[in-house]
């Protein structure tokens, strides 16, 4: 219990201390002061950072580590808004995230003070929840709500704000430790009829998405996948959920998919989409499945009732936790998998296909595909990629096999800077690992001076720029549009690695094919931070799409 007497902002700590919460990201600002004394040789370890993108950034970034709430902190009006991109990307990505925000005096409100923000209508369409403070005495239980909103059904960000003299009051009797958080029943007749269902399928596909990549989920998913002999399809962004190299790994339903590897796909005749929102990104614009109503009987297990009714109307929809469901379906796994050989076997061969490296270089510089093939020789099995917005990413699907502990980590948002600070964080929170970052020349601008933040706090990423000079994913759709006319899509950059070496990090270039294994090699071996710079090509700047044949 906490006691009456205890300063709010000290009594806040010990919550989300309580609450599991051991790190908080932050800019420092005037509007929440007593908080940042309170956290002077507290249980949460404060670390700040360069910019509130990148705060938020890797707020995310641990959240995705740890699958607990990521904490950070910023002052009002251009902090909050300067953190918004790490509010949206976690309500796309279905994250658990506390964004706490100082507030103007409660005698200043609503009278256009200095930095004032209604962050309720500001943040109400990007957060789940949006709550404002003004009684100290109910902090504790405002915040131990958000916490429960923000883990409950589909998880999601919160936004907390805090008047600046509501900091200065005494907190009210309340027990921190005790949760509110409910969970959804799975039931068992409907988990009986699935299957049922899997078990008479001949052409099933399970399509897995980000709830599922916990190691409870990944366990789960596992045991019913190989169980039932079902091939699995992941989300975006979640390529490390299911091995790889496992027979049963069919593909990644990311940007642009080539149409060969969806022709296939759709020869399913059962999906089972569990854990996954089912997004324009993952169902190739709403395609496959077919929306409203898919082509194949699907049955979609999912959290949240309106999430899950907004597209489709899938023969089964079961609101339910969908870790909780696969293991209820793995108590019916029949006596002996039926192998389907044939149909396991069309997946297997486009994969095979696209997996096949390709040894030639272009002519205007690297191909970033040797590096990321390079990269996944040399990583170790519980190595984390932590990938940014961009075409580059689309390396990782040809030659990037994720197996065993190795995990990748990126907002599916799309949201451009997630790279560095993401890094960062799981650098951090896992200092034993290797991490990886991969980035582009236009990601990294955005929130590479995180570096500055890794080098402050013994943190030790390895951060692969691939610099084309140009934002090339939208260079790639303007020349689809209009061919030969660039607007608005050059980038004149520095030498990053100089750049790098700035910050204190080792630096290393790479601008021809010979030497690439040698210099990655290398970086990795680094014992702390390292930069390499990467002079990739602009003709090939994805493993699935030239400039010249867009």
């Amino acid at each position: 219990m906490t006691p009456s007497s205890l300063p709010v902002a000290r009594a806040l700590v010990e919550l989300l201390a309580a609450r599991g919460i051991d790190r908080a990201f932050c800019v420092p600002g005037e509007s929440y002061l007593p908080l940042l004394d309170a956290l002077i040789d507290s249980p949460v370890e404060l670390v700040v950072c360069r910019h509130e993108s990148g705060a938020g950034f890797a707020a995310l970034a641990d959240a995705q580590a740890t699958r607990r709430p990521g904490l950070f902190l910023v002052s009002r009006g251009p902090g909050a808004t300067n953190g918004s991109i790490a509010i949206h990307s976690a309500m796309h990505d279905a994250l658990p995230l506390v964004m706490i925000c100082g507030q103007v005096s409660r005698d200043e409100l609503g009278r256009h003070a200095f930095q004032e923000v209604d962050y309720r209508q500001t943040f109400g369409d990007l957060a789940k929840w949006v709550a404002q403070v003004d009684d100290p005495a109910k902090l504790l239980e405002t915040v131990a709500r958000a916490i429960d909103i923000a883990t409950s059904g589909r998880p999601g960000p919160v936004v907390i704000a805090v008047p600046e003299d509501v900091f200065e009051g005494e907190a009210a009797p309340f027990d921190g430790t005790a949760a509110g958080r409910a969970g959804l029943t799975v039931d068992d007749s409907t988990v009986r009829t699935v299957a049922a269902q899997l078990a008479a399928a001949q052409r099933p596909l399970l399509i897995a998405g980000n709830l599922l990549n916990t190691p409870r989920g990944r366990a789960a998913l596992a045991t019913v996948a190989r169980g039932f002999g079902v091939p699995v399809v992941v989300e975006f962004r979640q390529q490390d959920i299911f091995p790889n190299a496992d027979r049963l790994f069919a593909a990644q339903l990311g940007f642009k998919i080539p149409a060969e590897q969806i022709s296939v796909l759709k020869g399913s005749d059962f999906l089972l989409a569990v854990g996954t929102d089912l997004g324009d990104v993952p169902t190739q614009g709403f395609t496959f499945p077919r929306s409203p109503v898919p082509e194949q009987p699907m049955v979609h297990v999912y959290p949240d009732a309106e999430v899950a009714a907004r597209v489709y109307q899938p023969q089964l929809r079961c609101i339910a936790d969908p870790v909780g469901f696969l293991e209820a379906l793995a108590r019916y796994l029949p006596a002996q998998p039926d192998p389907r050989e044939a149909w396991v076997e069309s997946l297997q061969a486009y994969l095979r296909k696209i997996r096949r490296f390709d040894p030639s270089m272009p002519s205007d510089g690297v191909s970033f595909g040797h590096v990321v093939a390079a990269l996944e020789r040399q990583m170790h099995d519980d190595g984390v990629l932590v990938v940014d917005a961009g075409n580059f990413n689309t390396w990782t699907q040809r030659y990037f096999m994720f197996r065993d502990e190795r995990r990748m980590s990126g907002t599916m948002a799309g949201a451009m800077g997630m790279g560095v600070p993401g890094a960062l964080a799981w650098s951090l929170r896992f200092p034993g690992r290797q991490v990886v970052a991969l980035v582009g020349d236009g990601c990294v601008m955005m929130t590479g001076n995180e570096m500055a933040t890794a080098v402050q706090y013994g943190a030790k990423p390895k951060v692969f720029i691939a610099d084309n000079g140009s934002y090339g994913t939208i260079r790639l759709h303007q020349e689809k549009r209009f061919p030969g006319r660039i607007s608005g899509t050059r980038l004149g950059n520095p030498d990053f690695a100089k750049w790098g070496a700035s910050f204190g990090a080792a630096a290393f270039t790479i601008d021809v094919s010979d030497g690439i294994d040698a210099q990655v090699a290398a970086a990795l071996a680094h014992d702390g931070p390292a930069v390499v710079h990467v002079r990739t090509s602009l003709q090939q700047l994805s493993a699935f799409h030239t400039m010249a044949a867009r």
